[in-house]
């Protein structure tokens, strides 16, 4: 999902399309929603099919609730397709924002507790994993669907996310006014 919006601006100004997007009587917040909802969309479709391979492919048990995991899964996409139009206001092409998402990417993966124990990391990877929203999607996937936690479990997890994205979103409004100028 990163990768996809991290190309979407870069991709109207490599096209010379960009001046059709500023010449319309849009506010840049206006804009900026009009490319993240299809791809909520895509990632909502992306959750479903990884839900259904795990419950039925790998038979993870499923305790908490669906609907729960469901909203949590909402932030996480909106804070990952926000990152993605942030890289997409800073990128001067699609190459640029190609590797800045492979730089975000690859340090979100290694450092959120997927891939390895979070508490067997040094404190310095421990702090910048925590700024990540990966690692805390991780967590409430984790507290959902394998100890049954409810929303007073998982809230100290959510908050972190949504402060990124709203910054992720900040930035990206920030960059794109000044494309405009």
């Amino acid at each position: 999902m990163i990768l996809v919006t991290g190309l979407a601006i870069t991709r109207e100004r490599e096209r010379g399309t960009m001046e059709n997007l500023l010449s319309m009587p849009t506010r840049p917040i206006e804009v900026l929603v009009g490319k993240l909802v299809p791809y909520i969309l895509v990632g909502y479709v992306q959750v479903t099919l990884i839900l259904i391979a795990s419950r039925f492919l790998f038979h993870v048990p499923m305790f908490g609730s669906l609907w729960l995991l469901l909203v949590a899964a909402a932030l996480f996409i909106v804070s990952n397709l926000a990152v993605g139009i942030t890289f997409s206001t800073i990128a001067q092409n699609q190459l640029q924002a190609m590797q800045m998402t492979f730089f975000f990417f690859l340090p979100s993966l290694l450092l959120s507790g997927f891939a390895f124990p979070f508490r067997g990391m040094p404190g310095w990877a421990q702090a910048i994993g925590e700024v990540l929203p990966l690692t805390h999607f991780v967590r409430i996937v984790r507290g959902i669907l394998l100890k049954g936690n409810g929303i007073g479990n998982i809230g100290s997890e959510l908050w972190p996310i949504a402060v990124f994205a709203v910054v992720a979103m900040f930035i990206a409004m920030k960059r794109y006014r000044q494309t405009l100028d």
